[in-house]
């Protein structure tokens, strides 16, 4: 069975499209906050945290990286 529209043929296909491979390269010893070069590669240029979907980590590295992210930002690291 088909959308009955283009429209929402194009949002079935965005809901369902394939995730990034899922990232290990990151040791979890160099998650700290005292590490802002690290987890700048998880912030937009403007401070936004980066989406699991965008950066493959798991949930909990992304948690521990949202954590970090914000400890780093209160003793204005980042």
């Amino acid at each position: 069975m088909q959308p009955k529209n283009k429209e929402r043929l194009l949002n079935f296909r965005r809901a369902n499209r394939k995730l990034p491979r899922r990232r290990m390269d990151i040791p979890t010893t160099q998650l700290v906050y005292k590490n802002p070069d690290l987890l700048s590669k998880f912030t937009t240029e403007t401070g936004k945290i980066l989406p699991r979907r965008v950066t493959g980590v798991s949930a909990w590295i992304h948690r521990k990286i949202t954590r970090e992210i914000k400890r780093a930002r209160a003793v204005n690291m980042l």
